[in-house]
């Protein structure tokens, strides 16, 4: 890609990694990144990522230390809800600190440096992030009484191909990666550990590994629903698990990560996660060999748990 040598002028006086010009994405120009401060290594952002198959959205890119200035190219880690991940100035919740613990693995040699891509969610998050095809499958009425009460029809079949069409060409066209799904990773919490199975199951060929932390199973904001059992609560999320089991592809190929506390909002998943645990078996899995399942005793459904485990997932996405 081409330069405009004042640029690359004024990049180096500022000590500033040169980066390509703005290209196209979905038809649309990508605006040039920014730098955001973090604690390690670099962190560029894009307000707005433009797309065709999803709502417009920021997208922080992190560059670990000794991309700048080298050859090498990296694995991709694709995490969700992104505002949470490296910035405390972009979340009122808290953030996970990917920066600090990537550097701390690294610099141990217990991961692979890897870029890592945080998509930030929009205001259709619970819509994006559930799981549509088995969603889908849930007789009409269940989904009409959900959608009624302040929920929607699903729409991450659109938010998954944005990350794999449009996304990652643009990432894998503009930074060193490795394009392959051995060093192409996807991760995040809550209703993010649904999408990232959920995706992963999409596109096998894409994307080897998940780490899917606090797994919303139940798949509903409704928390009524949740905290009754409601029947219908049930229908949805066996039609998701159901799903896992007969399209999740055999082991061999992919790596998967589950976790989950047992206090607050996560105090309901254990009775899904068992599912889940119970089929892996059949399918290959080994357990710590190519998926893992921890429960985090005590641990509540929040950033701050999450910031205190995100180093094991990293581990074991990205072991050497």
């Amino acid at each position: 890609m081409m330069f405009c040598p004042r640029r690359r002028a004024l990049l180096a006086a500022l000590s500033l990694p040169i980066l390509p010009l703005p290209v196209m994405a979905a038809g649309r120009l990508v605006p040039e990144p920014v730098p955001v401060p973090v604690s390690a290594g670099r962190l560029w952002r894009y307000d707005l990522f433009p797309s065709a198959l999803a709502a417009p959205r920021r997208v922080d890119v992190w560059l670990p230390p000794g991309y700048e200035g080298g050859t090498a190219h990296f694995s991709v880690l694709y995490m969700h809800d992104g505002q949470n991940l490296f910035d405390p100035a972009s979340t009122p919740f808290g953030e996970w600190g990917v920066d600090e613990a990537m550097v701390h693995l690294i610099g141990e040699g217990a991961a692979k440096p890897a870029i890592v891509v945080g998509v930030w969610n929009t205001r259709s998050r619970s819509r994006e992030y559930l799981p549509q095809k088995p969603y889908e499958q849930v007789p009409a009425d269940i989904r009409a009484a959900y959608e009624q009460g302040g929920g929607g029809p699903a729409l991450s079949d659109g938010y998954g191909d944005f990350l794999v069409r449009e996304l990652k060409p643009f990432i894998d066209a503009t930074y060193r990666t490795r394009t392959g799904p051995a060093d192409t990773l996807i991760m995040g919490s809550s209703m993010g550990g649904l999408i990232s199975l959920y995706t992963l199951i999409r596109y096998p060929d894409v994307f080897g590994g998940a780490g899917c932390i606090s797994t919303h199973w139940p798949c509903v904001t409704r928390f009524d629903w949740i905290k009754n059992n409601d029947p219908r609560m049930i229908a949805i999320a066996d039609s998701f698990i159901a799903w896992v089991n007969a399209t999740l592809p055999r082991a061999g190929r992919h790596r998967l990560y589950f976790d989950l506390g047992n206090a607050e909002l996560d105090s309901f998943y254990p009775p899904f996660q068992a599912k889940v645990d119970g089929f892996m078996p059949t399918l290959g899995y080994v357990r710590g060999k190519d998926w893992v399942t921890t429960l985090y005793e005590g641990e509540p459904h929040n950033e701050v748990a999450w910031r205190k485990r995100v180093a094991v997932p990293l581990r074991f996405l990205l072991s050497v």
